[in-house]
């Protein structure tokens, strides 16, 4: 038998914690059963240790914190990622770009805003005729995701959204498929008429963001100098939640942010239980903030939590191998409003970017980029030797890509870092 190379431990409230990275289990020890399993790991004496606490020893063995001396752990994850990501033909995420138009103009944006773009009659029945194609070649097919994204997708929602959500929701009803569907949306255009529509099309999640609290907010995302954004933003998601529809509010923080970022809470105070099952706040460093500000959001997190919000914060967010981003799955593609194909939606839409595009039979012609992706995993050497290999294997395809041909680590090497992670998964697991 051999210590998993996937262990990790911490200290708190007079314990230590254990986790392992691959069977993502945690443990609970008293000082003095640490000890014996740190001994045993030293001295390479689990036999000894089965001797003297055989409980203790089943557990571990059960947990994954010790595995037989032949167990390839690096091949176990190798297959765990295939059989999610290229093995599923079950599932199939379609997002779509109605428009690269947006409503606002906020600093830290990596997209180019195209005033002119709008999806035109001709791609959206190339869309819809893609779908069919899916569900042609897709035999065992039982759920099916429609992501938008943009731009501003409810900028021209009732000459572009209304009519492919009509144009596909009916197929997969028909079918007896899962259907599901979601915005990533500023949030402001949203209002009742929209969301009953929404919901009868199968519509169910909204992610809204917010830059702060009000006067924060309103300097980044504002309709005019004279007119900001936050007050209608968040009855929009208030309004959300009361519709029974699943809302993420995700709050972007820099170090300009962080003052008052405690107060958002308190405007969503006033919700109701029912209410606030439906609502969760995602807190993410905005990409260019270079200062550590963990601990900072950290105690506001805590607070959330504190206070019976779901709030998720690196820990929660962090599994890029069971929840694998939609980009590194194969049954993925993200379609632009111009027919343009890619994978990844955190990067820009240029067409020199682009994996593929969409042709006027409903197919998907890839390209070499697309390849490139689709087998950049598992070659990077500082990934294979990590203790969190199975939650984070590097980050995304697109870290791969970007990174090709250098050792790298989105940790930036720092097992600080990394522990940080694991506590913040831990503590919310008690919250």
């Amino acid at each position: 038998m051999k210590a998993s190379q996937f262990n990790n431990f911490f200290f708190y409230e007079e314990k230590h914690i254990g986790y392992n990275a691959f069977t993502n289990e945690f443990m609970l020890l008293e000082p003095e059963l640490y000890d014996i399993f740190n001994a045993a790991k030293h001295r390479n004496e689990w036999e000894e240790l089965k001797t003297i606490h055989s409980n203790f020893y089943d557990f571990l063995m059960e947990k994954g914190f010790i595995i037989d001396d032949f167990d390839d752990e690096i091949e176990k994850v190798k297959k765990l990622v295939h059989e999610i990501d290229k093995e599923n033909d079950e599932f199939f995420q379609l997002t779509i770009n109605p428009t690269m138009n947006c409503n606002f103009k906020c600093w830290y944006c990596y997209e180019t805003h195209i005033k002119a773009s709008k999806m035109s009659p001709e791609t959206i029945n190339n869309i819809i005729t893609l779908v069919d194609n899916i569900l042609i070649e897709k035999k065992n097919l039982k759920g099916f995701h429609l992501q938008w994204f943009g731009g501003e997708p409810l900028l021209y929602f009732d000459s572009t959204v209304v009519p492919l959500l009509k144009g596909i929701h009916p197929k997969m009803t028909e079918k007896n498929i899962s259907f599901s569907s979601g915005f990533t949306t500023n949030g402001l255009l949203i209002n009742q008429k929209m969301l009953d529509l929404c919901k009868s099309l199968g519509v169910g999640h909204f992610q809204i963001t917010l830059d702060g609290h009000r006067e924060r907010h309103n300097q980044v995302r504002y309709i005019s100098k004279e007119r900001g954004s936050y007050d209608e933003i968040v009855n929009n998601i208030k309004l959300c939640t009361m519709n029974e529809l699943s809302t993420s509010t995700r709050i972007n923080v820099s170090e300009e942010t962080l003052n008052n970022l405690s107060k958002i809470m308190y405007d969503f105070i006033d919700l109701d239980d029912k209410s606030k099952e439906y609502l969760n706040f995602s807190f993410h460093e905005v990409w260019q903030e270079e200062k550590d500000i963990t601990q900072d959001i950290q105690e506001v997190v805590n607070l959330f939590r504190d206070n019976g919000f779901n709030t998720l914060y690196k820990g929660v967010n962090l599994d890029t191998v069971r929840n694998s981003c939609y980009a590194d799955k194969k049954n993925q593609a993200t379609i632009n409003y111009n027919g343009d194909i890619f994978k990844c939606t955190a990067r820009d839409f240029e067409t020199k970017s682009r994996e593929g595009v969409l042709n006027g039979k409903g197919i998907i012609d890839w390209n070499e980029k697309y390849e490139e992706r689709m087998n950049s995993k598992f070659k990077n050497p500082p990934c294979l030797e990590c203790k969190i290999l199975p939650i984070c294997n590097g980050g995304c395809s697109q870290q791969a890509i970007e990174h090709k041909g250098q050792e790298y680590c989105i940790h930036n090497f720092d097992e600080n870092k990394k522990l940080e992670i694991i506590k913040d998964k831990f503590l919310y697991a008690i919250s």
